[in-house]
């Protein structure tokens, strides 16, 4: 198949013909930005392609990065006529936005790993530069040649281990989703591991022509700070993450940044953090020019389900009062959006604060309450009952009946337990995902696609002593279980894994980190020795001299398991997966439909299911929702957006696990998405090829 794909989808260079200096900034009839504008609000005013004609499409071009499988997420920029792209081992690619043939490639000589979703670009008085994050560096790239800028940085870079008051070789931190461009700062969080030793999540803002760290806002509040008695005293020398991961979206005109962080580490025991944990968890809007706090909303208190805001925030802009107000809505995994005020942060819907269950888990200590928004109603469902399981044969009805009833399930944030699973619906995915909503000016109606599938876990308690075993458990069996099965694709089983690596190769992927994995420098040589023997399946003996290990928690997470029946579908009834439209002046929904089906199932009859999706809708003022993202058939869909009505489809070479752009070269409108499958079976193909479309 990858040879066949390979062919269909060819490979062209072609000399850069650009004029000396930069690209000018981007117009509207461009996506200059992750997200299509500094706003996050993924719409374009284009309309060439609108409702009449949208069958009409065909690809225009397509390009092929010739890589294996990855975790492409890219969603692409374009500027003046060139669209700026990513491979999956994080090469960065220039290419005519019109034919696709390739202008440059910038290739940083390091094999990038997991998801990477784009750039950001910089443009003034003749001079522009495209920031590129592959692992912990971000590179400053001339936009006309793809090299990097001498005098950015070191040799055109920047390390984001450093400047967070901890050992830079011993800290893990990449960049997921690309940062934001302010005037001349570049805004950026990151990624760091879930569990210690991970750094603190500062978001940071560098100058873009000289690299230089301009503001550091702590997330992890220092002795002084405001949230600093929410933790334990000296957590901010040693506790880490509450980061931004899932991008921002600025105010240009009032200069203020849009920032939701992540959970604390470690994810879901919290004896070491007990408090508040502020500001984890929370949307931050922050002065662009200073990093000083304006407001916050702290939307999950001293988390330990790994809620974490799971996408930027979009600017809007909705009537209230028979007035229009400029506002901020962040979508999240429970299933809810939240709507404030852009400048006050008071919430445009009421927010309740509910009690829930106290943790039965010694040394912890869940918050005694949390917000829950009353508007809009959730896109997603909360409980999982009896009523909700799947009918797909009875056979797997009965088999869900009873696994269901070994399982505590009492919606959200029920604190999870030892030795019995706990169900979390929406699932550890969302809910909401990374790919974000797309806002409609024109109707202001928020476009939001979510997985509506339980997952389950349960806390364990860590044994004494540095054995291998005890290792894999602390640090690696948060992810794939504490049997190695994962939580495939996602997550990879590592049952035989001895069978596909040698020990050099599960080494160097430990040190550096592969997928959603983190790398984990803050290993002793001695725990990385006995780690990846117990890994391999060989001999595992405690830990004899050499150096000492780090302290484990007392109860640790047994792994990320989905609710699937034996056959491998969702043990609940369907939908598996939703599009839904909110009205944000009402917090009532325009529409709501099941977005994506099994193939092998819809043959069968059993069709429009949902499933689960990745990457998220763009909108335009052509009437349009488009929308990829689905796991499993591999379509790229085009919806009217005031009816949900199907109006386009197509199949891709991959799955689109990406938001798609759409910008007009020449009189001509295109729209492109990067498909790279790799989230639905082994078996589907996957690699990394940009198609685009425009109209016959």
């Amino acid at each position: 198949m990858r040879n066949a794909v390979a062919s269909l989808f060819a490979f062209a260079v072609v000399p850069l013909f650009a004029q000396p200096g930069a690209l000018p900034a981007g117009g509207a009839r461009d996506w200059p930005a992750y997200g299509g504008v500094p706003a996050g609000t993924r719409y374009s005013a284009l309309k060439q392609i609108n409702r009449t004609n949208v069958r009409r499409l065909r690809v225009a071009w397509t390009f092929d990065t010739r890589e294996g499988r990855g975790d492409g997420q890219t969603q692409p920029v374009e500027i003046a006529g060139v669209l700026y792209g990513l491979t999956p081992s994080h090469k960065v690619v220039a290419l005519d936005a019109a034919s696709g043939t390739l202008r440059w490639r910038f290739d940083p000589g390091i094999a990038g790993r997991g998801a990477n979703r784009g750039l950001a670009y910089w443009a003034s008085g003749g001079e522009g530069r495209i920031f590129a994050a592959v692992q912990s560096y971000v590179y400053a790239l001339d936009t006309a040649t793809g090299k990097p800028v001498p005098g950015f940085g070191k040799d055109g870079r920047i390390d984001l281990r450093e400047g967070l008051g901890r050992d830079p070789a011993k800290q893990s931190i990449v960049v997921t989703t690309p940062g934001v461009v302010w005037r001349d700062l570049l805004i950026v969080g990151g990624r760091m591991p879930e569990a210690l030793p991970s750094p603190p999540g500062d978001i940071r803002a560098y100058d873009v022509r000289t690299g230089k760290l301009r503001w550091s806002f702590h997330t992890i509040p220092h002795p002084g700070e405001t949230g600093y008695e929410t933790w334990p005293k000296d957590a901010w020398t040693y506790s880490g993450s509450a980061n931004n991961w899932a991008g921002m979206a600025v105010d240009e005109k009032r200069g203020i940044v849009y920032v939701p962080t992540g959970s604390a580490a470690s994810d879901f025991y919290g004896a070491d953090r007990i408090g508040d944990d502020l500001f984890a968890n929370t949307l931050l809007a922050l002065d662009a020019a200073t990093g000083k706090r304006l407001w916050h909303f702290q939307a999950v208190r001293h988390d330990i389900w790994d809620r974490d805001f799971p996408s930027p925030p979009a600017l809007v802009t909705v009537k209230r009062g028979g007035r229009m107000v400029d506002a901020v809505a962040q979508t999240t995994k429970q299933g809810w959006v939240y709507l404030f005020d852009r400048v006050s942060g008071e919430p445009l819907f009421p927010i309740g604060y509910r009690e829930y269950p106290a943790s039965t888990v010694p040394g912890e200590a869940a918050a005694k309450t949390q917000p829950l928004p009353t508007k809009p109603a959730p896109y997603a469902r909360q409980v999982l009952t009896e009523d909700m399981l799947t009918n797909r044969t009875p056979e797997v009805h009965r088999w869900a009946l009873e696994r269901f009833r070994t399982l505590r399930s009492g919606g959200q944030f029920v604190p999870f337990a030892v030795g019995q699973e706990t169900v979390i619906f929406p699932g550890f995915d969302g809910g909401a995902e990374w790919g974000g909503p797309a806002y409609d000016p024109e109707s202001h109606l928020l476009y939001v696609n979510a997985n509506d599938l339980p997952w389950t876990s349960s806390l364990a308690e860590n044994q004494a002593g540095n054995s291998g075993r005890q290792l894999y458990l602390t640090n690696c069996g948060v992810c794939h279980g504490d049997g190695m099965a994962g939580a495939p694709p996602q997550i990879p089983s590592l049952v035989d894994i001895g069978s596909r690596r040698t020990a050099a190769e599960v080494t160097a992927i430990v040190r550096q980190g592969a997928g959603r994995m983190p790398s984990y420098p803050g290993l002793s040589s001695a725990d990385l020795t006995a780690l990846v023997g117990y890994v391999m399946k060989h001999e595992n003996k405690e830990l004899e001299g050499g150096e000492p290990a780090r302290v484990a928690p007392r109860y640790r997470f047994t792994g990320y398991h989905k609710f699937l029946d034996p056959e491998g579908y969702p043990a609940v009834a369907p939908p598996w997966g939703t599009l839904n439209a909110i009205d944000l002046d009402t917090g009532e929904y325009a529409w709501k439909i099941p977005l994506g089906e099994y193939p092998e199932l819809a043959a069968k009859g059993m069709k429009d299911t949902g499933t689960e999706n990745y990457g998220g809708p763009i909108v335009t003022a052509g009437g349009l929702v488009f929308i990829g993202a689905t796991n499993f058939d591999r379509k790229f869909r085009a919806f009217d957006k005031a009816s949900g009505k199907l109006l386009w489809e197509t199949t891709l070479p991959m799955a689109g696990n990406a938001t798609p752009a759409t910008y007009e070269v020449n009189g001509k409108q295109y729209v492109v998405i990067y498909a790279t499958g790799g989230k639905g079976r082994a078996s589907d193909p996957s690699g990394g090829i940009y198609v685009a479309f425009a109209l016959r």
